[in-house]
């Protein structure tokens, strides 16, 4: 019997609540700033409302470095609420990562803050604390109502000298460092200069009275936003973001959406010699997947890099070396209860390494996303941004320059190609 249909908008369900004599007990036992933080996160549901993939760390020659500075790290969100935590990540580090001072606030423009919106974060109760080697952390909650599609800024203080070896590389979004100091709780930064990355900055989360979710998109540079505009908030991504926030209705559950693309990405295995490309798919999904605050859905757009760079004598087994990854993708996601959409994969005629064998490799992958019944609903990324006159080629109007990246307007064709109602195969 087929699947009734499963909403990204769903209707609401009951509220989570953290319960048991256990953590009654380990509540009394904590001290006061510990206790008063244990105490912030129960009965509360979280989501995520932004994100990103770390990779790392990079090569000496692309490292970034700080010495007794303050990031400013920008942010776009998807979902509002009225508490926030971040999940900050030292986990490509070889030595501990000291953060001075840690603040949250909503930009006005630029690195600038709206006044009063300014909070600062704490670990355990701490305003300063160590992540250590290979670690992620998550903050205690703070309290500030945030509007859906707002800019966040998250500003980290960093004393003594600190190297960026975990940093999500292609960033799409302007960020600040700071002159030397302490700047994080401050409204206005002097700015030394722009990053283009976002360094130590993984997740991004709100928490809410009702019931959210989250929806991750896990792929290459064509999830990353590779040719879209610059701090203008333009992946397939946002716009889905958009879309959600504009049909959402009174008494439905938000939806995150957390873009995971890391450009360069494969399914299958690393890139060779670009650290920054980030750990394939199948080993980073865990951490970037499953740890998401809220996932209930995953989007999956991968495979292209994994065509683009096998050898001639690899290209017959590639197609289905690639549907047992994506088995692989969904059979450990759904012991989360987590929904599978498949998207099929972009045309590439003219593009660098474009040659017919790929072509029929590419083909082969689609045709086993859209026939195989494996996904829980089929993204058909591929019908929403050809050419019907040359199929294999993106069509001229969403080319991004390159033929395999769309443009702005492509991005957007394929946000408006998902249906908010999608309904699952079976």
């Amino acid at each position: 019997m087929p699947r009734q249909p499963v909403p990204i908008l769903p209707s609401p369900q009951r509220r989570a609540l953290l319960r048991g004599a256990s953590l009654a007990a380990g509540l009394a036992a904590a001290p006061g700033a510990l206790r008063q933080a244990l105490a912030s996160v129960q009965g509360e549901s979280w989501a995520a409302t932004w994100g990103t993939a770390p990779a790392g760390p990079p090569t000496a020659a692309s490292a970034l470095s700080f010495a007794n500075q303050t990031l400013r790290l920008i942010a776009h969100t998807s979902i509002g609420g009225n508490r926030l935590r971040v999940r900050l990540s030292n986990e490509m580090g070889s030595t501990p990562l000291q953060i001075g001072a840690a603040w949250i606030g909503i930009t006005s423009s630029g690195q600038n803050l709206v006044a009063g919106s300014n909070r600062p974060l704490t670990f355990a109760g701490r305003t300063s604390v160590t992540i250590a080697a290979g670690a992620p952390l998550l903050s205690d909650p703070v309290y500030l109502t945030l509007p859906a599609q707002a800019d966040l800024a998250v500003s980290l203080y960093l004393p003594g000298t600190v190297t960026a070896t975990t940093v999500h590389d292609a960033a799409y979004q302007t960020s600040y460092v700071s002159s030397s100091g302490d700047y994080a709780a401050a409204a206005t930064l002097p700015v030394s200069r722009s990053l283009y990355s976002w360094p130590f900055l993984t997740e991004i989360d709100v928490g809410s009275d009702g019931p959210n979710a989250a929806l991750v998109a896990i792929g290459d540079s064509q999830t990353d936003g590779a040719r879209s505009s610059g701090s203008a908030n333009r992946r397939w991504t946002d716009y889905l973001a958009r879309r959600l926030q504009a049909a959402s209705l009174p008494g439905t559950v938000p939806v995150g959406v957390v873009n995971r693309g890391i450009s360069g990405n494969r399914l299958l295995g690393d890139a060779d010699n670009t650290p920054l490309s980030g750990k394939d798919a199948l080993e980073r999904f865990d951490r970037d997947v499953l740890a998401t605050a809220g996932v209930r859905y995953l989007a999956v757009l991968l495979g292209i890099n994994d065509i683009v760079n096998v050898s001639s004598s690899g290209l017959g087994a590639i197609p289905d070396d690639i549907a047992a990854g994506y088995v692989q993708l969904i059979s450990r996601a759904r012991t989360r209860g987590i929904l599978v959409f498949g998207a099929t994969l972009l045309p590439f005629e003219g593009f660098t390494w474009y040659a017919p064998a790929r072509e029929t490799a590419r083909q082969r992958v689609n045709d086993w996303i859209r026939n195989a019944g494996a996904f829980d609903a089929v993204l058909d990324f591929d019908a929403a941004v050809r050419d019907p006159a040359q199929p294999t080629r993106l069509l001229a109007a969403y080319d991004g320059g390159d033929h395999l990246h769309p443009n702005d307007a492509g991005f957007n064709a394929i946000a408006q190609s998902i249906p908010l109602g999608i309904s699952t195969a079976g």
